[in-house]
């Protein structure tokens, strides 16, 4: 729809400059005032007019009217309504030029090159050392992994960070927790489960004993003056909690570049401290080193405690430098929940005030809240739902339901999972990211309606029926000759040549929930189309044919479309 919509675009631009009038439009102005009219008997495209009314000095009406006469395309039919000016574009454009294209670009529909030489940073997940994966970690993981892989699919080049956490006071009281009651074999036979076990006894033994705090603090004290043998004990929970998250890492598919802790930038910071004092930024402020921002309609950004320690803005600050000096990226993506939106936009201000030229290449990209009814997860409370859990009960399902309708599978335990774990990433992602979620675990195992395993099963149906023809001896070319389509055909054709859009929309806003959402209106075309037309069995042979490219389409942009918001795509379910 893209190619057509700039089509549109140039014959609109070439039917103003006829009239001789100064409009002030462009290709690309008039391509953005394109939009899609809420009834389909309108047209598939429409021109508001209003805007234009203000340069031209006529009414709307009468500007659609007068373009509606100037402009001859073959594709489409212009005719006014109202103020709009309405496109009926040919059913043959969809039928023969949209699925032909489809299948002969194949996996490269919808690709582009224009992010070609820009590389993207993506920070996300980011879980902290010695807790274990809960569901509140999802967000960042799977929003920011979309990200990564929509930005690849433009040609960007990406490099993904994990941000361990995995320095401050927590770490002198998992430390503490470990020395009081811990042990290498207990560690070591519950790895990061004991950690938190560990930790949360900490907690809860810390409101009884106020000492422990203090003790917490002693020991982190040792770990950054470099103590032997609390540094042997913070690499050994950072081995331990890496190789745990791989294992959830896995199942998503997910791999990173780095894995670059906070740690990493201890010895990064004291430069960056520097120049904001040269700058004349910093403050003192009842001892501590802060920098002013109530200019910009902020509090102040911590950048030091009284006691010369760091904090949270020193290092990310630091690391965007190092990151910007290491990659020399175009864009730096922070996928974090929004409430820290105020820590990002303070020391993002920071790094402007610091005269960085990239400080515009920062971006925040915030996702809402995740809770248990009502409550928000956390681990020193122990109110956690470990992800690992959730997979296994969702996984669990899967081979369930498999077993009540006698599926028999060779990779039964593969698709099982597939299937499991993307019935909850899809559930996520179909929220709009910024959304807070009340989790509800029935619902997210809800195998039927809008769900990931619907979704699924769609794409496995598509490749079923293009094996099925396969055997037929029929190949899953269109038809190229002349072919009047159906209500279903049509409907599903003009679905498919929406895909470039909505990569579009995606990636402007940040919001892989555009891509979930167009997945479940090609599943809801596809299998209307799949309901009402028969395919192998048609009585004609170019419908046989024609129906087949649809089909092969339909497989093509679906795969496409799971694959980018992190859904694995089997072939049999």
């Amino acid at each position: 729809m893209q190619q057509l919509k700039r089509q549109l675009a140039d014959a609109i631009l070439a039917a103003l400059d006829a009239a001789g009038a100064d409009h002030g439009q462009t290709t690309e102005s008039v391509y953005g005032m394109l939009e899609y009219p809420p009834s389909p008997e309108l047209g598939e495209l429409s021109l508001p007019c209003f805007k234009l009314s203000r340069t031209l000095r006529k009414p709307p009406q009468a500007i659609a009217s007068e373009l509606a006469e100037k402009i001859n395309l073959e594709l489409a039919d212009a005719s006014p309504t109202g103020g709009y000016l309405n496109f009926k574009v040919s059913p043959e454009y969809f039928t023969r030029g949209v699925i032909q294209k489809i299948i002969a670009e194949g996996e490269n529909y919808g690709r582009s090159n224009e992010g070609e030489g820009k590389t993207i940073v993506l920070d996300y997940s980011s879980p902290n050392i010695a807790k274990p994966f809960h569901l509140g970690h999802l967000g960042t993981t799977v929003i920011g992994h979309s990200l990564r892989l929509l930005h690849e699919f433009r040609g960007y080049r990406c490099i993904s960070i994990n941000h361990l956490g995995d320095w401050g006071t927590s770490l002198g009281k998992q430390i503490a927790a470990y020395k009081l009651w811990g042990s290498r074999e207990q560690v070591e036979q519950g790895g990061v489960d004991e950690l938190v076990a560990l930790y949360v006894r900490f907690h809860e033994e810390a409101e009884k004993d106020e000492s422990l705090w203090e003790r917490a603090r002693r020991e982190f004290a040792l770990l950054e003056g470099g103590d032997p043998e609390n540094t042997e004990l913070w690499k050994w929970f950072i081995e331990l909690s890496i190789e745990e998250y791989k294992k959830t890492y896995r199942q998503l598919g997910i791999e990173f570049d780095y894995y670059l802790g906070e740690s990493f930038y201890s010895d990064k910071m004291a430069e960056q401290v520097e120049l904001m004092r040269q700058k004349g930024l910093l403050k003192i402020d009842e001892g501590a080193s802060i920098v002013d921002l109530s200019e910009y309609g902020m509090p102040p950004c911590l950048i030091l405690k009284s006691d010369g320690t760091t904090l949270y803005p020193t290092r990310d600050i630091a690391a965007a430098v190092y990151r910007y000096n290491t990659f020399h990226f175009d864009r730096c993506i922070y996928v974090t929940s929004a409430g820290q939106s105020l820590h990002f936009a303070q020391w993002f201000k920071v790094v402007e005030l610091m005269g960085y030229p990239w400080a515009d290449r920062l971006v925040h990209v915030p996702y809402g809240t995740m809770s248990v009814g009502g409550m928000k997860l956390g681990t020193r409370s122990g109110n956690t739902i470990l992800l690992k859990d959730l997979f296994k009960l969702s996984i669990d399902k899967v081979k369930e339901i498999m077993s009540e309708k006698g599926t028999e599978l060779d990779d039964a335990d593969k698709v099982a999972e597939d299937v499991g774990v993307g019935a909850i990433v899809f559930g996520y992602l179909a929220n709009s990211r910024i959304k807070d979620i009340s989790f509800d675990l029935q619902e997210a195992l809800n195998f039927d309606g809008n769900t990931g395993p619907y979704a699924q099963y769609t794409y496995a149906r598509t490749c079923s029926v293009l094996a099925k023809a396969k055997e037929a001896g029929y190949s899953a070319e269109a038809y190229t000759g002349e072919y009047t389509p159906n209500a279903a055909e049509l409907e599903l054709a003009k679905a498919l040549s929406l895909f470039g859009e909505k990569v579009d929309d995606a990636l402007a806003q940040y919001e892989p929930s555009i891509i979930v959402r167009y997945i479940l209106d090609i599943c809801a075309s596809f299998n209307r189309f799949y309901n009402s037309c028969r395919i192998l069995g048609a009585e004609r042979e170019e419908e046989v044919r024609f129906r087949l490219g649809l089909v092969r389409a339909t497989n093509i942009t679906l795969g496409s479309a799971l694959h980018l918001v992190c859904m694995r795509t089997p072939a049999k379910i």
